[in-house]
C-alpha cells in the first residue's frame, strides 16, 4: 500500500475541486423534484463542468463487469439502488424516492469526489430516519478523524452508531484515497474488518481520503444489475449514501467539498 501525503498546496488545490463538486451537487439537490428524470439533472451537472473548466470523473470510466463505459457524469442511485445508477431519461423521480448523487471532478489536475442523498418531496419516517443515520454516520468520521488515530477506531465508532439505529453498512463498496486520481491506497472502509485490523490505516497529516458510508436499511447485502453498472439491495430495501473528501490536518480534518 502506498499511500500519498499531500502538501499545503495540494490541498489547496483539491479544495479548488471540491468546491467544484460541492456547487454541483447543491444545484442537483435544488434541481431535483418530483417530474424530473436523472438524465436531465446529469446534464445539469455536465454544463456546470464545463463552465468552472473541470473534467468529469465518472463518464468514461470503464469496470470489468460492464460492456459499456460509464455514460454519466453522475452515479443517480434511486430508493433500493446503492450506488452507480445510470442517468436515465426514463428514470422519473417521484415524491417519496430517495435519491442518492455521487459526483467528482478533476480540476487542475487534481481530484474531488461527494455524495449526497436527497429527498424528493415528503419522504417516509423510515426513509428520513436511513437518510439521517448515514449523514450521522460520515459525520462520526468527520468528527473522528485526526492525526495519530487508526481507522479502525473510527471505522468501529462509525458501524456502531448505524447499527444502534437498526440499519446495515454495505460491505462490497468503501472509501478511498483520492489525489491527482480518483482511487489511490489507502482502501477506507466504514465497518471493522479482520482485514482492516491486521492491515490498519494509521491517519497521518497530509493524507486525504474519500469517505463515503453507503447504509441499507435492511441486510447489508447486495447484487449488480446486468447492465454491469447499478448496484441494488438484496432484498428489495432502501439504501442512502453520504460522503466527503477529508484532508488529515493538524488537530483533526478538513472537508474539501464542504458545500456552503
Amino acid at each position: 500500500m502506498a499511500v500519498t501525503l499531500r502538501s499545503r498546496k495540494e490541498i489547496e488545490l483539491m479544495r479548488r475541486a471540491g468546491a467544484v463538486v460541492a456547487s454541483v451537487l447543491s444545484k442537483l439537490q435544488e434541481v431535483a423534484e418530483p417530474g424530473v428524470t436523472t438524465a436531465q439533472l446529469d446534464r445539469v451537472a455536465l454544463e456546470m463542468v464545463a463552465e468552472a473548466g473541470a473534467e468529469a470523473l465518472f463518464k468514461g470510466v470503464r469496470s470489468p463487469q460492464a460492456r459499456q463505459p460509464f455514460p454519466g457524469a453522475i452515479c443517480a442511485s434511486v430508493n433500493d439502488e446503492v450506488v452507480h445508477g445510470i442517468p436515465s431519461e426514463t428514470t422519473v423521480l417521484r415524491a417519496g424516492d430517495l435519491l442518492s448523487v455521487d459526483f467528482g471532478v478533476r480540476l487542475g489536475g487534481y481530484c474531488g469526489d461527494s455524495a449526497t442523498t436527497v429527498a424528493i418531496g415528503e419522504i417516509s419516517s423510515d426513509k428520513r430516519r436511513l437518510m439521517d443515520a448515514t449523514k450521522g454516520m460520515l459525520d462520526v468520521a468527520i468528527a473522528e478523524a485526526r492525526p495519530g488515530v487508526r481507522w479502525s477506531q473510527v471505522a468501529r465508532k462509525m458501524q456502531q452508531y448505524v447499527e444502534d439505529g437498526g440499519f446495515s453498512v454495505v460491505r462490497d463498496f468503501v472509501g478511498h484515497g483520492i489525489g491527482t486520481k480518483m482511487h489511490e491506497d489507502p482502501k477506507v472502509p466504514n465497518f471493522v474488518s479482520r482485514e482492516l485490523l491486521a492491515d490498519d490505516i494509521f491517519l497521518t497529516e497530509g493524507m486525504v481520503l474519500a469517505v463515503e458510508p453507503m447504509v441499507n436499511a435492511g441486510s447489508y447485502h447486495v447484487r449488480t444489475l446486468a447492465n454491469g453498472w447499478t448496484v441494488v439491495t438484496k432484498d428489495g430495501k432502501c439504501s442512502a449514501h453520504f460522503e466527503h473528501t477529508l484532508a488529515i490536518v493538524k488537530g483533526g480534518c478538513d472537508v474539501l467539498t464542504a458545500r456552503v
